[in-house]
């Protein structure tokens, strides 16, 4: 490929959230973003792959689609891997490793076309594999197309790089942004979570009321391409950031070891000075001073806890708790079972589509302003 060119890139998502990474997408400012089924694909060049890594907080990876060929069986497969230009994007110090899926093809396994892909990676241009390789080659043939994208992530985007202490059933960073968002939540507003965990979103919230690039904290597989150029890389970087004016984000838990892990968590993340954690129940939580904002909380249900029994009563009495003293706020949960979001007897809104989320599907439901 001529790495000047533009090319597709593709933004994963956490299916049942493409529409919500969209609005992030198009508010970046990325060129030709259309939603499809598990993300959302854009046209850029190399700067749009270390700027969508860096800046995104709803996406889970960026790939990039480097190129594509027609082949029909495995011998034109292995003619045209070794003519393709490898050597434009990956280093030779560098292993990769290579992963193959096949549909709707006369090429039909994976094994045999990953092994032609394997040969002409180190036979034609001497690049060293590896099983262990942060550096991901991903070939799709379908219909006859081999269309080959490398994963420019490395870890999951939801990995931060700040947060090193979590709990039993953490939230990840990236589904919390994206619910957020869909919570109507900009930054503008004071937010509280009152079965905190190890703090996603109450730390998620102040990051983005701060204008903090998500991934500041951690590297990122494009770094070793051919391709990289870390001059213009470090001019993609923000340093600066906004003061949260005003603004505090609270986060409470009955357990004392979550607390203590959010607050170092919060404190990784350079937002230790607007956010702050206390041990209670989320009954005994009370609205800070101030305007009215986001109640945001993930609580156990069924498919982590077992007994969902046990669960009715501690629904019920957050949903009182919300409606005798957060008057003027707005609540979004987290929870997979219909029946305990309603034992809450909050004024619901109409559900969208579920999420996938830890093997499970879970649905966000939210509340109008409560009165």
């Amino acid at each position: 490929m001529n790495t000047a060119d533009p090319f597709e890139i593709f933004l994963v998502c956490a299916p049942g959230l493409e529409p919500v990474l969209l609005q992030e997408v198009v508010e970046q400012g990325f060129t030709n973003p259309v939603a499809g089924a598990g993300g959302v694909t854009i046209t850029g060049g190399w700067p749009d792959v270390w700027r969508a890594n860096l800046n995104l907080r709803g996406a889970v990876r960026v790939l990039a689609r480097i190129g594509a060929f027609m082949a029909f069986h495995l011998a034109q497969l292995d003619k045209r891997a070794r003519k393709f230009d490898w050597g434009a994007v990956l280093r030779a110090d560098v292993p990769v490793r290579v992963q193959v899926t096949c549909k709707a093809s006369k090429i039909y396994h994976a094994k045999a076309a990953s092994e032609r892909i394997e040969r002409a990676l180190t036979e034609s241009h001497g690049i060293t594999l590896s099983p262990e390789a942060e550096m991901v080659v991903k070939v799709r043939i379908n219909d006859n197309q081999v269309t080959i994208s490398l994963d420019t992530t490395g870890e999951a985007l939801h990995i931060r790089g700040h947060k090193e202490a979590v709990g039993k059933a953490p939230m990840r960073e990236n589904l919390a942004a994206l619910m957020l968002r869909q919570c109507g939540y900009t930054g503008t507003e004071p937010l509280v979570d009152p079965m905190c965990g190890s703090g996603t979103f109450v730390i998620e919230a102040a990051e983005i009321a701060a204008g903090l690039q998500p991934g500041r904290s951690r590297s990122f597989a494009f770094q070793q391409l051919a391709s990289f150029d870390p001059a213009i890389y470090e001019t993609l970087r923000r340093t600066q950031t906004k003061t949260p004016h005003g603004l505090r984000f609270f986060g409470s838990d009955r357990d004392a070891g979550a607390v203590r892990n959010a607050t170092k968590n919060a404190e990784r993340a350079g937002v230790a000075e607007c956010t702050a954690f206390a041990c209670h129940g989320a009954a005994e939580v009370r609205p800070p001073a101030g305007p009215a904002g986001l109640v945001m909380v993930n609580p156990p249900y069924g498919g982590r806890i077992g007994n969902k029994k046990l669960l009715y009563a501690l629904y019920g009495s957050f949903g009182a708790t919300m409606l005798a003293e957060f008057k003027g706020w707005r609540v979004g949960m987290v929870t997979s079972e219909p029946a305990l979001a309603k034992a809450t007897g909050l004024p619901w809104k109409p559900q969208g589509p579920p999420i996938a989320h830890g093997g499970m599907k879970v649905l966000l439901w939210q509340t109008p302003a409560l009165r």
